[in-house]
């Protein structure tokens, strides 16, 4: 089994790989510091040793089109099963008073949409037709809650909703090939950069009640073995609903609680419609 990575030499993308690697998944793995890349291999080498599971460094600046092709192309050439779209920029904001809209600057839309929506596409439509080719495959796209409700800024919102149309329509284009498509949503997830900012609390939830990135690699892990991620297809995963029903839990037995009615409900799109016979 073998996946990409994108964006995992850290936080959320680094704990994917790690779930993945842990369950024995072959996984490559991207980012633009290729000291933090070769130090996130040492540790998927490391999860993963009882399982056959391991890291592999594919440093790539996502921003360039070409290179990402590139990395499809040379992942791929040896098969892929799985593809998850994990990069992303944002830019610096004042976390306990951010700006409104019209107080930021523009360049906001470079990193979070530049950066944080576009590669994800781009990724995709690389891999397409080496997943129609094969007949199967799964792509994950991170996305966030934000799609649903105002969160961080209003750039972050619009990015992270495109993802999940992006989700709902490539899962249905792609489903006659046996290629499907899921979002998922994480809920505060507490990161290197969490850990390090000494806050308590962040956007109303406490930093302690927090899922750790390795639980979002084990649901994703999860996800890709089950059967029935098919009839899931084009549907947004919350982490701590899938982690409660894998029966997955953090380290010490805690189940995070799903953000799902803090923010106003369930995914932005509707099931797929039924294939036509």
């Amino acid at each position: 089994m073998r996946a990409l990575v994108t964006g995992a030499s850290r936080g959320v993308g680094k704990g994917i790989a790690l779930g993945l690697a842990e369950a024995g998944w072959t996984v490559h793995v991207t980012g633009r510091d290729v000291a933090a890349l070769e130090r996130a291999v040492a540790d998927l080498d490391a999860i993963g040793a009882g399982s056959g599971g391991h890291g592999v460094a594919m440093p790539c600046d996502h921003t360039d089109d070409d290179a990402v092709r590139r990395l499809i192309d040379t992942v791929a050439a040896d098969g892929l099963d799985l593809l998850v779209n994990n990069v992303w920029a944002g830019p610096m904001v004042n976390p306990f008073r951010p700006e409104p809209f019209w107080q930021r600057p523009l360049s906001d839309w470079d990193s979070l949409i530049g950066v944080g929506l576009r590669p994800h596409y781009v990724a995709t439509h690389a891999a397409a037709p080496y997943l129609i080719e094969a007949g199967r495959g799964l792509v994950v796209n991170v996305s966030s809650f934000g799609a649903r409700a105002h969160l961080h800024s209003v750039v972050y919102g619009m990015g992270k909703a495109a993802i999940d149309k992006m989700t709902h329509d490539t899962a249905l284009e792609l489903r006659p090939h046996g290629v499907h498509v899921l979002g998922l949503w994480p809920g505060l997830v507490r990161t290197e950069l969490i850990e390090a900012s000494g806050l308590e609390e962040f956007e109303g939830f406490r930093i302690a009640d927090g899922e750790t990135p390795l639980l979002q690699g084990r649901v994703v892990a999860a996800l890709a073995a089950d059967p029935a991620t098919a009839d899931r297809t084009g549907q947004v995963v919350v982490t701590a609903e899938a982690a409660a029903a894998y029966g997955i839990t953090e380290d010490g037995g805690r189940q995070p609680a799903s953000h799902r009615e803090i923010f106003g409900g369930g995914p932005l799109h509707p099931p797929l419609p039924p294939e036509k016979s």
